[in-house]
């Protein structure tokens, strides 16, 4: 028999979650509902603390609840916020970066978190990652799809409201055979609306694909090569009116105008400081470096994927301030601090896991004058805070962004200044 329980929601937690009670007191986490709101709860993971579930049924709805354009909703594991309006989805994330700060990161007197929206609500990916159908009987189905809400299986999607109609038109035309051995597919739109198809698969070697779209084409195999199919090689992206090329297994922002307000803003911070001496870390193709390099006396950076650092060199061509380094962060960081020391500003983009612990003791040993962190993911950007806190820097201002509008993602620029001089 189900474990079901009828539970009264309280709020939201990061994740994409909102969070109730049961009746033993336990917290329990169920997506797509809000709160205020009452539902039966099909328990689907049970801890000693807590407990895990899906909604069954809306028994009191939330005022606050809209009506989600997306018929994939709560059903697709993309989304979580289609249900509340875009103002409030905003509202929401400011209030969670901070709740991540002050409960992770035990920061205190946090002034007024300021959240720069996204302006467009849906259609602003440039990029998406699919994933074949394994359904070798649905003929008429997609043959491409997303993963469910908490599965591996793949949805089978017709149209994606987060990408542009350009991009859904191309997705209806792709068609895999079963034995194609495609693992995944993304569609990448750049900013002169040339649309690239990145298939990935586990074999060496291409399978044979015949492409009869107006689009280039690439398959990334297992080593990491990057084998080109027809068409364009690279795409051109434009950030603030600068060009940059993108290899296609290279990262990229996938939403243009709200990168365009976080490299302003970063630029900010910095506003009127000339020739510092700057440490790049997650570099990536060299979207922040770019903007950075006229800042700097001397830029270095470190990246680790070899494709961004190929793109790198070639996006900041035209400077001569600037060295580059290909690798981790925390192997590569240790033994260059003497060597770039001293540091007057050190700017850092990590992955959602943040910072390693290797990586962030480096910087802590480097003793940067300033830092500015960029984050995706405000609970490892607590942890890190916290670690930075106790080594001497206050935080000096923050700003989120929303990058991923209707998802529970959100991104976060933080400056920190150094308000103790280490005793080295």
């Amino acid at each position: 028999m189900e474990d079901t329980q009828q539970v009264k929601f309280e709020k939201m937690v990061y994740g994409g979650d909102c969070l109730g009670r049961l009746a033993d007191g336990r917290a329990v986490f169920v997506p797509f509902v809000l709160p205020g709101e009452t539902a039966e709860v099909e328990i689907t993971e049970s801890k000693e603390r807590f407990a895990r579930g899906r909604m069954v049924k809306l028994v009191e709805e939330s005022p606050n609840r809209i009506t989600p354009p997306c018929p994939y909703f709560s059903i697709c594991g993309g989304c979580y916020y289609q249900h509340l309006d875009y103002a409030q989805q905003l509202d929401l994330k400011k209030d969670l970066v901070r709740d991540q700060l002050e409960r992770i990161g035990k920061l205190t007197n946090l002034p007024e978190i300021p959240i720069t929206g996204s302006p467009t609500a849906f259609t602003y990916r440039n990029q998406v990652q699919f994933h074949p159908v394994q359904n070798e009987n649905a003929e008429a189905s997609p043959s491409l799809g997303f993963n469910r809400a908490s599965s591996n299986e793949v949805l089978p999607i017709e149209k994606c409201l987060l990408i542009s109609e350009e991009m859904n038109e191309i997705l209806k035309q792709i068609e895999l055979e079963a034995d194609s051995g495609i693992a995944r597919t993304a569609i990448r739109m750049d900013s002169d609306s040339e649309i690239m198809l990145v298939f990935e698969g586990e074999s060496p070697e291409p399978p044979e694909l015949s492409i009869e779209l107006p689009v280039s084409s690439t398959y990334l195999s297992p080593d990491g090569r990057s084998l080109n199919m027809g068409g364009n090689d690279a795409l051109v992206y434009r950030i603030l009116g600068k060009e940059f090329l993108v290899s296609p297994e290279s990262f990229f922002q996938v939403n243009l105008p709200v990168a365009e307000e976080m490299v302003n803003h970063a630029l900010a911070l910095i506003a009127g400081q000339k020739n510092l001496s700057i440490l790049e870390l997650y570099s990536g193709v060299g979207l922040f470096s770019r903007f950075l390099a006229p800042h700097a006396s001397q830029l270095t950076a470190i990246e680790s994927s070899p494709s961004a650092c190929f793109d790198f060199a070639g996006n900041l061509d035209e400077f001569e301030n600037i060295s580059l380094y290909e690798g981790a962060v925390e192997y590569l960081l240790p033994p260059l601090i003497e060597q770039i020391k001293p540091i007057d500003l050190v700017v850092l983009d990590p992955p959602r896991a943040g910072l390693n612990a290797k990586a962030r003791q480096a910087l802590i040993d480097l003793d940067p004058e300033q830092i500015i962190y960029i984050s995706c993911d405000p609970s490892t950007l607590a942890r890190d805070l916290k670690h930075f806190s106790e080594a001497g820097y206050s935080l000096q201002s923050l700003h989120a962004f929303d990058m991923f509008p209707q998802t529970a993602h959100v991104e976060t620029i933080v400056i920190l200044q150094r308000t103790q001089q280490r005793n080295l």
